[in-house]
């Protein structure tokens, strides 16, 4: 564990999925896993048919009513989240459904100032019992649309969390100039070496040295959502 995360108490996030082999990459690269290695924050899957119903470990079912597609049973959802909560019991169970509070980078930084650990929900099929809310602190979703399974908003939103964690970017300002960070404005354009690439140089201003000039330019041209 890194001498800096001492400073800084580690969150944890607990995914019920029936796919975790998803979350391997994800949690072992980049951002995430070098969140980990320094101990800001610890991750780990719960594999939702290990608690399936009968011989044959059953998950789902078909909807009381009629309609297409099966939706996950109760017994098994409410076995995984209680499982979780016996490994942390004061984590948040949060359900990505597409029913769910739209989630915006000022969500990500409250979640993230909270201090709380957090339980995901991943459904899949055409959904899941009604019965599993009671369980629930808070539904997500990442936009307005549909996608088969609950594990790449999920992956999203833990991405979105951890990423802000004071530390895991490494620059003090890393999460305060980007876009959306005060919940509406684009960031600035930004550039690197070499000065000049295929006739298009890099602003003037930004050459300069000047960080008065440099800090109005970036104003102007941020943008409003």
């Amino acid at each position: 564990m890194s001498i800096h995360s001492t400073l800084v108490e580690m969150r944890k996030f607990q995914v019920i999925t029936l796919f975790p082999e998803m979350f391997t990459g994800v949690f072992g690269s980049s951002m995430m896993w070098k969140a980990h290695k320094d101990g800001y924050a610890e991750f780990s899957t719960i594999d939702l048919r290990e608690f399936g119903v009968g011989p044959r470990r059953t998950v789902d079912d078909t909807p009381y009513g009629g309609g297409d597609g099966m939706l996950l049973k109760p017994e098994p959802l409410f076995a995984a989240v209680e499982h979780a909560k016996q490994l942390d019991p004061s984590a948040k169970v949060v359900l990505m459904t597409a029913r769910g509070d739209s989630w915006k980078q000022a969500t990500a930084q409250a979640y993230m100032e909270s201090g709380e650990n957090y339980i995901f929900i991943c459904g899949r099929y055409e959904g899941y019992d009604e019965r599993i809310t009671t369980l629930v602190d808070y539904q997500l979703r990442v936009g307005d649309y549909v996608l088969t399974g609950g594990e790449l908003p999920a992956m999203t939103i833990i991405d979105s969390i951890v990423r802000l964690i004071p530390g895991v970017l490494g620059g003090s300002e890393s999460a305060l100039i980007e876009s959306f960070s005060d919940g509406e404005t684009l960031e600035f354009p930004q550039y690197t070496r070499p000065e000049e690439f295929r006739g298009m140089r890099v602003p003037e201003v930004l050459l300069s040295g000047n960080h008065a000039a440099i800090a109005a330019w970036r104003q102007e041209h941020s943008e409003k959502a």
